[in-house]
């Protein structure tokens, strides 16, 4: 795989289409952009679109350092600034859900999807710039997923304003209703990731000042809560806790996969294969492990992982592609746009793993495919929502929407420049 072009795409396509994005007036990024490439100045602004546009302009900065990259923190702060004063419930805690296109409060829905995404956003935009005040953000998130949004089976979903529970639309596909659910679990995972990550980066840049506040008079919630590194160790105990939970509940060794929708006590609660998830999930788990650095549970985890990525490979991978899930025996054969950058992600993990080359080659077919199929060629253009599985594009579906981001495909092109220059 050639890392140029995976350089020239960050820089030439998907930076310059959300640098675009900014909103001057009202903050934040815009959260609407048809088909025809009309950008709707007063839609509604969702806070996990947000989250993620922090997150890749953060990562965008250290992916490059240097590389074009120096013009990035303006873009990052933008994003930053909107979370911090408007996506954040300064009364109560949390993060809301969206807001209008001026920046109150439109879905006040605290999920806890929705939290997860912000910390991941904050440590990255921390490890970025080395601002402190955006790590103590991150812990009092941490503190509000901890102690609102866990009980004793496991991480809740969606929450009103005052943390009770709601029903769970938002996170909930596939005709059921579920009380917990796969994809909630591994980004919290990933956040929790992205957050040790950041400490880590705090004690090499500040030493033993880790964990101080920038206003004394405002104690941070690591300080509230027992001291210098508190949160570092809940995250570490929490994520040996998701990684255990997703080898006994949430893998299925029979059918080599996670399942997706749980009631309460985890029971799944429908007959579905998630393609994207299981190969998004393997390296990301893959680097969980590698950053927590426990051997015992690496060892445990590795055959688990081995296993979702080649039922994906064996099962979704066709026409140069993947198809988007299996429900109930029937493949959806749907080419979805993250579904295409996970599995770039994924299969090439896989090959650094296994030194299987059927995973390289698939990885570079799959790309092959984006470029072809996905990559929206026109000036203004990003990524299509999705193709048939011949690669003709959904022309009907919006460009941008809360869910549409440069989360999954620019995190595509910084993990390859990574992998490859390792």
């Amino acid at each position: 795989m050639s890392r140029d072009e995976f350089r020239s795409h960050l820089l030439e396509r998907l930076l310059p289409f959300w640098e675009k994005l900014r909103d001057g007036q009202y903050g934040g990024y815009y959260g609407w952009m048809d088909s025809g490439l009309e950008v709707d100045r007063k839609a509604v602004k969702g806070c996990i679109l947000n989250s993620r546009i922090l997150w890749f302009f953060s990562n965008a900065q250290m992916s490059l350092a240097g590389d074009g990259a120096d013009s990035l923190r303006e873009y990052a702060d933008w994003a930053y600034a909107f979370l911090r004063d408007r996506c954040m419930d300064g009364e109560r805690g949390g993060v809301y859900w969206s807001l209008d296109y001026r920046g109150e409060p439109e879905d006040t829905t605290k999920h806890t999807y929705n939290q997860a995404f912000a910390v991941y956003a904050l440590s990255s935009y921390f490890r970025a710039f080395h601002d402190r005040e955006a790590l103590e953000l991150a812990e009092r998130l941490i503190q509000v997923i901890e102690t609102r949004c866990f009980d004793e089976y496991g991480y809740k979903e969606a929450l009103d304003i005052a943390f009770c529970p709601v029903a769970n639309d938002k996170l909930s596909e596939n005709g059921v209703m579920a009380d917990r659910t796969m994809n909630t679990l591994l980004h919290v995972l990933e956040a929790y990731t992205e957050y040790l990550l950041a400490c880590r980066e705090a004690e090499r840049v500040f030493g033993e000042d880790l964990g101080a506040a920038s206003d004394e008079s405002s104690p941070t919630a690591d300080q509230e809560a027992g001291g210098k590194g508190h949160w570092q160790q809940v995250v570490t105990e929490k994520l040996h806790w998701i990684l255990n939970l997703v080898a006994e509940r949430v893998y299925n060794p029979a059918l080599c996969r996670q399942e997706v929708f749980f009631d309460l006590h985890m029971k799944s609660l429908i007959d579905l294969h998630s393609y994207g998830h299981d190969i998004e999930a393997a390296w990301l788990i893959d680097r969980s492990l590698e950053t927590l650095g426990d051997e015992e549970l690496r060892k445990r985890m590795s055959p688990i992982l081995r296993c979702l990525e080649a039922e994906v490979y064996e099962k979704a991978y066709a026409h140069h592609s993947l198809a988007n899930e299996c429900e109930r025996g029937v493949v959806d054969e749907k080419r979805v746009w993250w579904v295409q950058a996970e599995g770039v992600v994924g299969f090439y993990n896989a090959y650094q793993k296994t030194g299987e080359r059927r995973y390289l080659e698939a990885a570079e077919d799959i790309w092959g495919f984006i470029r072809e199929h996905l990559v929206d060629e026109r000036p203004d253009g990003e990524w299509f929502w999705y193709t048939d599985a011949e690669g003709s594009p959904a022309l009907e579906k919006p460009i941008v929407e809360p869910w549409t981001c440069p989360y999954h495909n620019g995190r595509m092109c910084m993990e390859i420049l990574r992998r490859c220059s390792e």
